[in-house]
């Protein structure tokens, strides 16, 4: 489809700068495709804006399987730290050398009455004949409403916000919500010898290291990451899921709450309402506890099984047994008579696509698609969590995600594309 001659047009626009937008454009560069990618603030800057000091990868260096760049360094069995990481992606944007526009957001994205689409950004117009977002699915912070109700003493920041203990006032900490982000907090703050209250979530975990290898790597081979979302037993409803906590930090280890809490952390269940100064919540620490620990034991079960299966030689199997129980189920907190002066909130994120004019969502603003194809012509996701697998919003899915996409898109711009009709 030809454009207005007074509007520039592409026959790709990816929206969104960071490794999924690069993925792509690696693989339409290659089928010398025109195409744009636009970038509302720098290219993969969530690494570097939205990382805490001492954040690293709690996968294997091995793992970083960027579409022609895969982790070439001294440690494939270590986890990269940020600054590591920030060079390894500024290698894979080099290698790239995307059509790539920073500081451009886009406003709004509508279907065209002669086909294609219309791009508006913050730098004016441009047309498409096809669209991809690339943005991730992580973008509006969550932070419950009664925060706004909490005294102005107190220091409230999201998880994409911290940086260090050093950078929050002194005083003790509340950390809300277990996943990795909240755990790995959680534990940079009790290293540094801060005092911390965990508001734990129905996060599962798992371990670091079982039977002589990472988790990760026994997962690999036994298939799991390579099990599409159709053939998980949660089907589409695992892309909901919390992560499971566990860390890669100082060479890789387990997150243990329980732990924690023998030495000085205080954990609290389910945060459910506030009133003045105290925080109330719900009798669930216990039973948040023990199913992370179920989970935990259920997954190095699957690697027994899988080591009896085929007579692998590995050291024994073992069953994790708490090391600490909580007394009873602390309901409230009074934040000025615990000398809290700072709350974290570690409770994730939610999409916004509402720049996207397109009948591609649920009720609950989540994109529907098959493998980032969705049900328009012509409009693709990609970089979500679990688009296909467990690593399609990793380092170590995207590219199978992204060539795919991209083979999708080159169909329809030669008119090859099954059941479509191209874009003329």
């Amino acid at each position: 489809m030809a454009g207005d001659d007074t509007i520039p047009h592409h026959a790709v626009v990816v929206i969104g700068g960071g490794q999924a937008g690069l993925s792509i454009s690696h693989y339409l560069k290659a089928e010398k495709l025109d195409h744009v990618v636009l970038e509302k603030d720098t290219a993969m800057g969530a690494w570097t804006k939205q990382r805490w000091d001492n954040f690293c990868l709690v996968t294997p260096n091995w793992q970083c399987q960027l579409p022609g760049h895969p982790y070439d360094g001294p440690e494939p069995d270590g986890f990269m730290r940020k600054d590591e990481i920030i060079t390894y992606l500024e290698a894979f944007r080099h290698k790239v050398g995307a059509p790539l526009h920073e500081g451009v957001s886009v406003k709004r994205v509508k279907a065209r009455a002669g086909g294609g689409f219309e791009v508006i950004t913050s730098t004016g117009t441009i047309t498409a004949d096809q669209v991809v977002a690339t943005s991730g699915g992580y973008h509006t912070p969550i932070i419950p409403r009664f925060a706004e109700r909490l005294p102005k003493s107190i220091r409230q920041i999201h998880s994409e916000q911290y940086r260090n203990a050093d950078s929050l006032p002194a005083g003790e900490v509340l950390v809300v919500g277990s996943g990795q982000s909240g755990a790995q907090i959680a534990e940079d703050l009790h290293l540094a010898g801060r005092k911390v209250h965990l508001a734990v979530g129905d996060a599962p975990r798992c371990a670091r290291f079982y039977r002589g290898k990472d988790v990760v790597t026994w997962l690999a081979e036994m298939g799991y990451y390579d099990m599409p979302v159709e053939r998980h037993p949660l089907r589409e409803g695992v892309r909901d899921n919390t992560n499971h906590y566990v860390t890669g930090r100082d060479g890789g280890r387990d997150i243990d709450l329980r732990r924690f809490a023998l030495e000085g952390m205080r954990l609290y269940g389910l945060l459910d309402a506030l009133d003045g100064t105290t925080l109330t919540f719900s009798p669930t620490l216990k039973a948040a506890l023990n199913e992370a620990d179920r989970v935990y034991n259920g997954i190095n079960a699957a690697i027994d099984k899988h080591i009896a299966e085929t007579g692998i030689d590995a050291p024994p199997p073992s069953v994790y047994a708490p090391v600490w129980e909580p007394e009873d189920e602390p309901r409230t907190l009074d934040l000025e008579a615990a000398g809290i002066t700072s709350i974290i909130w570690c409770i994730g994120f939610q999409p916004d696509f509402r720049w996207l004019d397109a009948p591609v969502f649920n009720g609950a603003g989540h994109p529907q698609h098959h493998r980032g194809i969705t049900q328009v012509p012509g409009v693709y996701f990609l970089g979500l969590p679990w688009l296909h697998t467990w690593g399609s919003g990793r380092f170590s899915g995207i590219d199978r995600d992204a060539r795919y996409v991209a083979e999708r898109i080159t169909e329809l711009a030669a008119g090859t594309a099954p059941g479509l009709k191209a874009a003329s």
